[in-house]
């Protein structure tokens, strides 16, 4: 894989067959113990990433979208208990042993976070932190890791890369450490990244830029995405698939175009409503999700979000299963909202 882009890709004679998934997530679990009592963080997510795709994983603070992520590469602590399985192009991440967990992060998954001057070093200039992330992967001198650092810069679009290679991080505006840290993230050309709320503390310009950003490397390197975050006009502008997780679970996924197309988990209709409109009347109070979050200590009986939806009934004391009721469209509620040209009785028959 060239992080340069320059190659030409060869020209398609037809529809190309639907890549194998790169990333297999099946009923993953993870279970941590505070005060003595269980906390269930994730429950049961499955999901799949092939490569050259963006998944968005959608949800409200607390419903363990982080937590399912840094799952993965082991990144939590001792004390998670995690079950359930993940698969990295056939190779089972549950479980790995830390040595060799060490040699996979990286070079084969990649992670931004959300904070960039919390993950950067403030006293290291930004070009050592780059030198190191390639000289841990790949067996080069000082001179090829900042040839290859300067490169990385490059294709990040920061502005004089080799100027801002001697800089340190304070002297850089939050978009900039951001592309730092992506191109940190690249310097051992992973084939899946994942952005943990990589944009939430940018302005919505430098937002945009950083998703332009990551959506033409993606299409460069072949780079599988996934891409976690609470705003669904994000995931409705640059995501292929969409999850929706809800108090640990996934509660609607399908296709991006499908699912903005026809919502019908009450949970993701009601984040859509909250989303401020420009068409809306002036002083106009914004719509909001009765209630808060549940308690993953002690979660309600049957569906997670039944004590804040204004369809719930006695069948709802029953936990729905996601289950595909619609070509690719996969949701976890008794009673879904309407389709297309249809209305909420004929929904539930």
């Amino acid at each position: 894989m060239s992080i340069s882009g320059t190659d030409t890709a060869p020209a398609r004679t037809g529809p190309a067959p639907a890549p194998d998934p790169l990333l297999v997530v099946r009923d993953l679990r993870v279970r941590f113990t505070r005060d003595g009592v269980p906390v269930h963080a994730v429950n049961g997510l499955s999901y799949s990433v092939a490569p050259g795709r963006t998944l968005a994983v959608i949800g409200e603070s607390g419903s363990g979208k982080s937590v399912s992520s840094r799952a993965l590469l082991g990144l939590l602590p001792e004390s998670a208990r995690i079950t359930g399985s993940a698969t990295f192009d056939g190779t089972e991440l549950i479980g790995m042993p830390e040595r060799e967990m060490r040699g996979r992060r990286g070079s084969d998954i990649a992670m931004v976070f959300q904070d960039p001057a919390r993950s950067l070093n403030p006293t290291m200039r930004i070009g050592n932190q780059i030198t190191e992330a390639v000289r841990v992967h790949a067996d080069v001198d000082a001179r090829v890791a900042r040839e290859r650092a300067v490169e990385l810069l490059t294709l990040v679009r920061l502005p004089a890369p080799e100027r801002r290679f001697f800089e340190y991080p304070h002297q850089l505006s939050g978009g900039m450490r951001q592309r730092v840290m992506i191109a940190i993230a690249l310097a051992g050309q992973p084939r899946l990244l994942i952005a943990d709320e990589a944009t939430t503390a940018l302005d919505v310009t430098t937002q945009a830029q950083i998703m332009e950003l990551l959506a033409e490397l993606q299409q460069r390197l072949g780079t599988a995405v996934v891409m976690i975050s609470h705003d669904l006009g994000l995931a409705a502008s640059y995501a292929d698939d969409v999850l929706v997780m809800y108090a640990g679970r996934a509660v609607e996924y399908a296709p991006a175009p499908t699912l903005f197309g026809a919502v019908r988990m009450p949970y993701t209709a009601a984040l859509l409503g909250a989303i401020p409109l420009l068409d809306r009347p002036s002083h106009t109070l914004l719509p909001v999700i009765p209630g808060q979050p549940p308690d993953l200590r002690a979660l309600p009986e049957g569906c997670p979000f039944r004590p804040r939806c204004a369809s719930s009934d006695d069948q709802c004391l029953t936990e729905p299963p996601l289950t595909e009721h619609e070509p690719g469209h996969r949701w976890a509620c008794w009673h879904p909202e309407p389709g297309p040209g249809t209305d909420r009785e004929e929904d539930r028959r």
